[in-house]
Order: C-alpha cells, then sequence, then structure tokens
C-alpha cells in the first residue's frame, strides 16, 4: 500500500506546481489587451494589442535556451533539483508583471519590465514540461505509463480552467475602470501562491528509480547536446510534429479564444470566458481518460485517429460559428474541439518521452518541444490576429490550426511506440501471419 501512496503524491506533486506555474503564463494571454493599453500604447488599438501580443511571443524566445539549460540539469542533477529551480524563477518574473508600475507611471521602464519578466517567465516554462514529463513517467509503473504521462497536461489544463475563472471573476464584478485600475492586477497575485506552495509540494518529491539507476551506471558519460540531438534525430522531429499540432490548439482554441470571441465575433467577454471553462473542463476530464485508453490500445493509435478527426472537423465548426455568432454556437465548438484535443492530448506527454532513452530523455525531450512551441505556439495568437486583420476573414485562425493539425497526422503516422500494448498488437498480428501460413 504505500509505494502506492508515494506514487500518487508524486504524481500530484508534478501537476499541482505545473498547474501553477502555466496559470501563471497564460493569464498573461487572457488579459493582454488590458496590459497592451497600460503597458504598450500606440497610435491605436489595433498596434497596441499586436504589441502586447508579440511580447508575449518573446517569452517563447527564451524557452529553447531555458528547456535546453535546464533539460541538462535535470538529466544530470536530477528532476527534482531542476523542478526545484524552475519554481523560485517563474515566482520572480511574476512578481514583476503583478507589480510592474505602468507605462503613464514610468515611461518606457515599464514595458521593459514586461519584457524581461516574460522572457524570465519563457526560460523557467521552456524546463517545465521536459523535466516534469520525465518525472512523471518515470514514476509509473511500466503499464500505466499513459495514465501517468497524461497528468502533466492536466495540470496545464487546470491553469487555462483557473484562468479562464479568474478573467471572468474579475471582468464580470469590476468596472472597466477598476479593471484598468488594479483589477488586471488580481490574477497575477494569485499566482504568486507558486512561490510557497510549489517549492514545498517540489522539496518533498522523491527522485525516480529510472534516473538514479541511469545516473549510476558506471559507464554512463557526460550528456552533450549535440551528441543528444544527432542520435535521437527521429525522436526530435516526430516530437516536434506532434507539439506543433498540440501547441497551436492550445493557444488558438484555448488561450486565444475568449479575445477572439469578443474581437472578432463580438460576444462579450465574461461569457467567452464561461464557454471556455465548461470547454476546458470537460477537456481537462478526457485527457486522462485518453492516457489510460493509449495504455490498452497503444500511444500510436489515439493519436493517430484524435488527429486526423481534428483536421477534418476544425474548419466547418469554425465557419458555422463565424456565419451566425452565438455563446451557444460558441459553446458547441469549444466542447467538440476540446474533446478532440484531448483525446490528443492524453497519450501525448507519454509518447514524447518514450521518443528518447532515460538518460537523456529531459534534453532531448526540451529541445523538441521548445523549438516546436517558439515557433509554432508562442506567435500563435499574433498570427491568428494578424491573418484575421488581413484577411478580413473571421476563420482565419481555422487555416494556421488546420496546417498544424497535417503536421500532427504525419507526425503520429511516423512515431516509434514501444509502449507494452503496442508491442502485444504488433505480436498478435505476427502470430496470426504466422497461423495463416
Amino acid at each position: 500500500m504505500q509505494p502506492q501512496l508515494s506514487k500518487q503524491r508524486q504524481v500530484i506533486a508534478a501537476i499541482v506546481g505545473n498547474a501553477l506555474e502555466w496559470y501563471d503564463f497564460i493569464v498573461y494571454g487572457f488579459f493582454s489587451a488590458i496590459i497592451a493599453r497600460l503597458f504598450f500604447p500606440a497610435d491605436n488599438e489595433y498596434t497596441s494589442l499586436l504589441v502586447a501580443l508579440a511580447t508575449f511571443g518573446i517569452g517563447f524566445f527564451m524557452r529553447p535556451v531555458g528547456g535546453i539549460l535546464l533539460g541538462l540539469y535535470a538529466d544530470r542533477k536530477g528532476r527534482k533539483a531542476a523542478m526545484q529551480v524552475i519554481i523560485v524563477l517563474m515566482t520572480l518574473a511574476i512578481a514583476l508583471i503583478a507589480f510592474a508600475p505602468t507605462y503613464a507611471t514610468i515611461g518606457i521602464a515599464a514595458p521593459i519590465m514586461i519584457v524581461v519578466a516574460r522572457m524570465l517567465q519563457g526560460f523557467a516554462t521552456g524546463g517545465e514540461y521536459s523535466s516534469s514529463t520525465a518525472f512523471l513517467v518515470e514514476s509509473a509503473p511500466a503499464d500505466k505509463r499513459g495514465l501517468y504521462g497524461s497528468w502533466q497536461l492536466v495540470g496545464q489544463c487546470l491553469a487555462v480552467f483557473c484562468g479562464a475563472g479568474m478573467g471572468a471573476l474579475v471582468t464580470r464584478n469590476l468596472s472597466p475602470q477598476a479593471l484598468d485600475s488594479w483589477g488586471w492586477r488580481l490574477p497575477f497575485v494569485i499566482g504568486l501562491l507558486i512561490g510557497p506552495v510549489g517549492l514545498w509540494i517540489r522539496r518533498h518529491m522523491h527522485e525516480t528509480e529510472d534516473f538514479m539507476a541511469s545516473a549510476n551506471k558506471p559507464d554512463a558519460v557526460p550528456i552533450k547536446l549535440l551528441d543528444v540531438v544527432k542520435t535521437n534525430m527521429r525522436g526530435v522531429l516526430v516530437s516536434m510534429g506532434q507539439v506543433i499540432n498540440g501547441t497551436v490548439a492550445f493557444y488558438v482554441v484555448l488561450v486565444n479564444m475568449p479575445t477572439f470571441a469578443n474581437k472578432q465575433l463580438g460576444l462579450p467577454l465574461d461569457q467567452a470566458f464561461m464557454v471556455q471553462m465548461i470547454a476546458v473542463a470537460l477537456l481537462t476530464v478526457v485527457i486522462p481518460l485518453a492516457g489510460a485508453l493509449s495504455d490498452r490500445i497503444g500511444r500510436r493509435a489515439v493519436l493517430l485517429y484524435s488527429a486526423l478527426t481534428f483536421l477534418v472537423m476544425v474548419y466547418p465548426l469554425f465557419v458555422w460559428v463565424s456565419a451566425a455568432p452565438s455563446l451557444p454556437r460558441l459553446l458547441v465548438m469549444q466542447v467538440l474541439l476540446c474533446i478532440i484535443i484531448g483525446a490528443n492530448y492524453g497519450p501525448m506527454p507519454t509518447a514524447l518521452s518514450e521518443q528518447f532513452p532515460t538518460r537523456v530523455r529531459s534534453t532531448g525531450l526540451a529541445v523538441a518541444y521548445n523549438l516546436a512551441v517558439m515557433l509554432f505556439g508562442g506567435f500563435a495568437p499574433f498570427i491568428v490576429t494578424w491573418l484575421t486583420k488581413t484577411s478580413g476573414s473571421p476563420v482565419a485562425p481555422a487555416w494556421y490550426v488546420l496546417f498544424a493539425a497535417c503536421i500532427g497526422v504525419a507526425a503520429a503516422w511516423a512515431m516509434r511506440d514501444p509502449s507494452p500494448a503496442a508491442k502485444s498488437r504488433t505480436t498478435e498480428v505476427f502470430a496470426g501471419i504466422g497461423e495463416a501460413k
């Protein structure tokens, strides 16, 4: 009974800290329009918003740097050590945003503070995914790695849910003047709980047995970044393809949707937040179910079918909602898309981690994940805003999502699937062929 309880504590330690970190990271996206007015004033609202969204993307330039350095640190010193460093860095970044004076108060120093905070936040978050994913997968029993790994993205969805909840709370209960004056800071101040709570939780984790066994091998050689990439090129490329699909869906369908619904469809912002909360709550339930399903039928099967379904459905749903914008239609679209995204997210963390050996898992995963997120996810809100403005089409965001979904289908088709379920199915197929002969 004790080992089971220990593993449960391991999972809780990873997802609570992860949820707190991503809450802070995502709240910036939800309040980008207000931050644009206060810190990046421009001649018109559109230009101001684009600059604020570009700053949102600047943090992603630091993600590969933080991911690589913290990934190497996690592979050398341990998952636990890296995850504690990440908590401290993120706390410093969110404090800068929460208490930064506005442009009207200190001039050009105000946007500089926001940019520095976003860069520090990007550095820390760059190492979070790879370190906590490796930690979760290595803490799991062999036949439950899909389920355990899925909790990584459950943590992220809890962050989106909490961020949307705070967004709905402050926009519904505060006047526009109060919101611009001080109300927008409340979600960031609450995010400062990441410090004492997250650090305390992660200090009481246990290092994974897989890492300890790999690190203590007498023939273990120092980890070098170029060697990791060269010897695991297929894993890097396949993982990047999966992450491109997932990160574009995350930032377009989840993070940017309230702003899109308000600015492009003319729907009330507070009600768009409420729709988002319902859809994300459903998504959070689907993810572990899909992770558990991948333990039964294999990671590749779940990833491939979900990516194909997403590819077929996303454009018609955007067209349908844009043709007659309404909250019920927005809710139907978000619920359907979130079910499909949840099916894709469930097995993804474990599938990506299984593309790399234990010794270099955090580094390899950090390279693939953060390059994909930087190039295709960080500027997703900026890209879809620009596409919509340039084309004049309200369904322009769907074009970017379709592009990413095509890459996701190809990556799912090409990935290795070493899961016990996939091996069992392969054995059954060859056995059937032998009997036929």
